[in-house]
Order: C-alpha cells, then structure tokens, then sequence
C-alpha cells in the first residue's frame, strides 16, 4: 500500500465516520464496564459486609457470588454488543471506504 492510498483513505469522510464512531463507541463501553469494576471494587474497600452477607438464614453463598457472576456477564453481554456492531454498521463503513478505494485506483489505472 502507497503513501497516497494511505492518505487517500485517511481523507476519505466514511473512513473519518468508521474512525470516530467506532471510537466513540469502544470508550462508551470500556466506561460502563469500568464503572461495573470499580464499583464492585469500591464495595470491596468501604463496605466488605455487604458483599460477605449470606443470601438468605443459613445460607453458605453470600452477595458477593451472584454479583462477581453478574459481572462476568456484564462483561460477556458488552463484548457481544460491540461484536454485534462491528459485524454489522462497521463492517458495512469498512466495505464502503474499501470500494470507493478500489474506484479510485480503477480510475487512476486507466
């Protein structure tokens, strides 16, 4: 790949689009499971009996189990949202970008 291909995909605006909304995106998402994280973490550090109460009289599991699960669930769902995405109004940007690329060299070529 040349310099100016390079530079030519760089400007072209659908490239600019996929860049800013796939960024916006991926920060948005990376926010919301920072914020699951640390809170949990937080819990942890300012009220441990919270996360160590048993779920109910007599129970061995405490809160802390379903919500350390609820997490990695919370962790799995956001992959798949972005999954989803990408496979779908990114790969579509992507497609667009790369013909309009291959147009422009068909008509550089000729």
């Amino acid at each position: 790949m040349t310099k100016e291909m390079i530079e030519h995909i760089r400007n072209n605006p659908k490239y600019q689009m996929l860049v800013k909304k796939r960024s916006r995106f991926a920060w948005t998402l990376s926010i919301i499971m920072l914020v699951v994280y640390y809170a949990f973490i937080l819990t942890i550090a300012f009220d441990p009996q919270l996360l160590g109460t048993p779920l109910g009289e007599g129970k061995v599991t405490t809160v802390g189990i379903p919500v350390g699960i609820a997490i990695i669930i919370i962790a799995f769902a956001l992959t798949g949202v972005y999954v989803k995405r990408a496979n779908s109004e990114f790969d579509d940007l992507s497609r667009e970008v790369k013909a309009e690329l291959e147009k422009e060299l068909a008509k550089d070529a000729s």
